[in-house]
């Protein structure tokens, strides 16, 4: 079973999620035999050779984003960690990833140019889609444009901008591999995890201290804030190649109402109004199900009688076996849409009720 690890630089306890499938890793040494007509390396001091055609002219417009874009990517470091940011608008606000901050009794931001850090104040924080604001005061950081992650298609070359294992101002290059993951992220520390939905797939190298920083196309747009690289317990190790950004679109929905007011009032979450626990077999040691611990009253599980103590076992037929599962099949579902949940009583006995699914609250 593969995980995801937390891009954030913390280097005692990675964070982890949980997706179905093995992944293998294949060995890149450079075992090719020689050839005499390779060409040999320029010498010390010698002029390099301009690239022509059509490779000097993605050189350039490679070139040419990174001068635009990098000056918008901070090191943000907190006193737990570190991880990146990325500048959202002209008045100091930073949107970083939920987790390279939680708990974080103080944070400093960094200029990918370099300078003096500045003092930065957590803003909000909504840990379901693990995004965060924080602010700094003074400074001259130039905002970033970000794009449609909507418009995202696979194979666009990308760049993943940020701070890796503390090197600031690094860009790595790839494309988007995949659209629409589902990414669940486990606890990790004060971060209680999440799951993340619409999530961009890509290849571009994404390593501890990338977390919050930006995914940018060749237009110079950010469309996701890199957040989590799988890796395989298998293999013992990061599996390259396969890292997962938040959509700029959820970015664009959810950081101005946390520069607003704090907090996420309209989260476009699906919601049960239920506080929920997973639930694992004595014998088998296998997680089965979902037990509710308590309903919100009036709330969509209470209207449609579900009650504390019953087991939820399924939501449109997707089995629930664990609250990553729950929170995987809630969020590709949206507020008011009607959720058939197949509810396990006390007695043992099951029903298929009717909910019409309510809106996430901010935590």
């Amino acid at each position: 079973m593969d995980s995801l690890v937390h891009a954030n630089g913390r280097r005692t306890a990675a964070g982890a999620a949980v997706l179905a499938g093995a992944l293998l890793l294949s060995g890149c040494g450079g075992g090719g035999s020689s050839s005499s007509s390779a060409t040999p390396a320029s010498p010390a001091g010698s002029t390099p050779v301009p690239v022509e055609g059509a490779a000097g002219q993605l050189e350039a417009q490679y070139e040419q984003v990174v001068t635009d874009v990098l000056p918008s990517v901070v090191q943000i470091e907190t006193d737990s960690g570190e991880g990146s940011g990325v500048v959202y608008d002209g008045q100091g606000n930073i949107v970083t990833n939920a987790h390279v901050v939680a708990g974080a009794r103080r944070i400093e931001v960094t200029a990918a140019s370099g300078g003096q850090p500045l003092k930065a104040e957590l803003v909000g924080s909504f840990p379901a889609d693990d995004l965060a604001v924080v602010r700094v005061s003074g400074g001259s950081l130039k905002p970033a444009r970000f794009g449609d992650s909507g418009k995202a298609r696979v194979g666009q070359i990308v760049l993943a901008m940020g701070n890796p294992l503390g090197l600031s101002g690094s860009v790595s290059n790839g494309i988007v591999s995949a659209l629409n993951r589902t990414v669940s992220t486990k606890r990790e520390g004060a971060f209680p995890g999440a799951t993340i939905g619409n999530a961009l797939q890509t290849s571009a190298a994404i390593n501890p201290g990338n977390s919050g920083g930006a995914l940018v196309t060749l237009n110079g747009e950010v469309i996701g804030i890199p957040t989590a690289a799988a890796s395989d317990p298998q293999m013992g190790g990061a599996a390259v190649g396969i890292g997962f950004a938040t959509p700029s679109n959820t970015v664009r929905q959810i950081a101005p109402q946390l520069i607003q007011s704090g907090k996420v009032s309209n989260s476009g979450r699906a919601a049960l109004g239920v506080t929920v626990r997973t639930l694992i077999d004595p014998q088998s040691l296998q997680q089965t199900a979902v037990g509710v611990v308590d309903v919100t009253r009036g709330g969509p599980a209470d209207k449609a009688g579900i009650k504390a103590d019953e087991l939820i076992l399924s939501v449109n037929g997707a089995a629930t076996p664990n609250q990553t599962a729950l929170s995987e099949a809630l969020v590709k579902l949206k507020p008011g849409d009607v959720a058939k949940v197949e509810v396990q009583s006390t007695d043992g006995a099951k029903r298929t009720v009717d909910v019409t699914l309510g809106q996430l609250p901010s935590s």
